[in-house]
């Protein structure tokens, strides 16, 4: 007997199961591409705008896109004599020889002891503030402060909002960028503020004059010759034909403690802010000569503070948090937070009809049943399970007898008492009855369910038992 070799088995014709398509990136993807616009966008504000404590920031020696060289060549030619000056004192002491504007262009390098004496200065002088933040403004006992700010500076008109610029020079310069930060009169000051380009500029008639601009654009080499940039800068800064350029490479140091005879000035900053100092080296000061504003010192301490004590404090203004950041960081706050909820409504519902999915695992039909009804008595759903059991059966029923959906109760129950021989209200509480009150009423409701249903569909040569009992 010659044994015959088996059959190659044929090959698996089954689908490879599918692959899960991975949903990180659709999380990751939007997240990134906000990120780096966010970053692109914060990298070219911070080179269109930049920093105002950096070294040679409108420095009349500086050639660079920020500084301040070009603006001292066209002061320069109107016949205008630039002064630089790297030391505070000396910057003050300055002004002793005559009428002169004051140039500050970074006054958050200014130490918090001398700073106070830019609010005394004498009758005839200007003082040209570029920026100042509201510790400046402060100390300065100016009473202005800082309204909102913008991303980038505009150039708008002198009189943008529909009032006139009482400030000539600027009048006459025209549309400028002056407009990046806007500044609006102090609450308990009830004179007259003169504002142009839509308060990026204040123009303040004291003794000496004060000129407070919000942006640093009309000074910059960059900048200067756009718009009317260059007319408004030379006509601030050219009125008196002598600017005392304050040119500071970075913080101020502590004020010097000299004696006056040494050739160093004496410094003697008081605790309400102003400031006595006098020296010996040709500048216009004497060993303890009061300036600005000086009425002779006594040498009494006593008297000193008596004085201090009986001069007026400005009062104490709470910075609230909103005003410690600029509007554009609110806005950009509440733009990532609509994102975040976008992101979030997209991740938790999805639009669109339902898609069938294969399932990951194959479970066989006995363990789901078994699990459903473990999870059924877990709970004591008696009535849910009930209905479940009927509604199978019903189905089950409706295709051997071949009734329509839509039958009524009473037809069907009709129906199944003729085929399996019960009464039809027996057969009607089987089918549509109440829900069971124990678990061996909705066992013995299994059983019943199960027997009609085999009742019905035996064919008719093989008789099963039919009663509902």
């Amino acid at each position: 007997m010659t044994a015959t070799a088996a059959p190659p088995a044929a090959p698996s014709t089954a689908p490879p199961p599918p692959r899960r398509r991975r949903r990180w990136p659709r999380l990751v993807i939007p997240f990134a591409l906000a990120a780096a616009l966010l970053t692109i966008t914060v990298v070219t504000h911070s080179v269109d705008q930049p920093d105002a404590t950096e070294r040679g920031y409108l420095s009349p020696v500086a050639t660079g896109d920020d500084g301040g060289s070009r603006l001292a060549e066209a002061l320069r030619g109107q016949g205008v004599t630039v002064q630089r000056e790297t030391d505070t004192l000396r910057a003050l002491l300055a002004l002793d020889n005559g009428p002169a504007t004051l140039f500050v262009p970074a006054p958050e390098l200014l130490h918090p002891d001398t700073v106070g004496a830019l609010g005394e200065l004498p009758a005839g002088r200007r003082l040209v503030l570029v920026d100042p933040s509201l510790r400046v403004l402060e100390s300065v006992d100016l009473p202005v402060v800082r309204a909102d700010r913008r991303w980038a500076t505009r150039a708008v008109a002198p009189d943008a909002d529909g009032v006139p610029c009482p400030l000539p020079e600027a009048a006459r310069a025209g549309t400028a960028a002056a407009q990046l930060q806007r500044y609006a009169p102090r609450a308990d000051f009830a004179a007259p503020l003169h504002t142009c380009y839509s308060g990026g500029l204040v123009h303040l008639a004291w003794a000496a004059d004060v000129v407070v601009i919000g942006a640093g654009d009309p000074f910059r080499n960059d900048r200067i010759g756009e718009w009317g940039n260059q007319a408004l800068a030379t006509g601030l800064l050219g009125g008196h034909g002598r600017v005392v350029w304050l040119d500071l490479d970075g913080p101020a140091p502590p004020p010097h403690f000299g004696t006056g005879s040494s050739g160093e000035p004496a410094w003697s900053p008081t605790p309400g802010g102003s400031t006595t100092y006098g020296g010996g080296d040709g500048n216009g000061g004497q060993p303890g000569d009061g300036y600005p504003g000086d009425s002779g010192d006594s040498g009494d301490p006593s008297a000193d503070d008596d004085q201090d004590q009986g001069q007026a404090q400005p009062p104490d203004r709470q910075n609230p948090l909103w005003a410690a950041f600029p509007a554009w960081f609110w806005a950009l706050l509440v733009q990532l937070a609509l994102a975040a909820l976008l992101v979030v409504l997209w991740r938790a519902r999805r639009l669109g009809p339902p898609v069938a999915e294969p399932l990951p695992v194959r479970v066989r039909s006995a363990e789901t049943v078994l699990g459903r009804a473990r999870l059924y008595q877990r709970a004591r759903a008696r009535g849910p399970a009930a209905e479940t059991l009927r509604a199978a059966a019903l189905d089950r029923l409706a295709t051997r007898l071949n009734l329509p959906a839509t039958s009524p109760p009473a037809e069907v129950a009709a129906l199944v008492a003729a085929r399996t021989g019960g009464s039809t209200d027996e057969a009607y509480e089987l089918l549509y009855g109440g829900e069971p009150s124990s678990d061996a009423e909705l066992l013995a409701l299994a059983r019943s369910l199960d027997r009609v249903t085999r009742t019905v569909a035996a064919p008719p040569d093989h008789p099963t038992e039919g009663d509902l009992r």
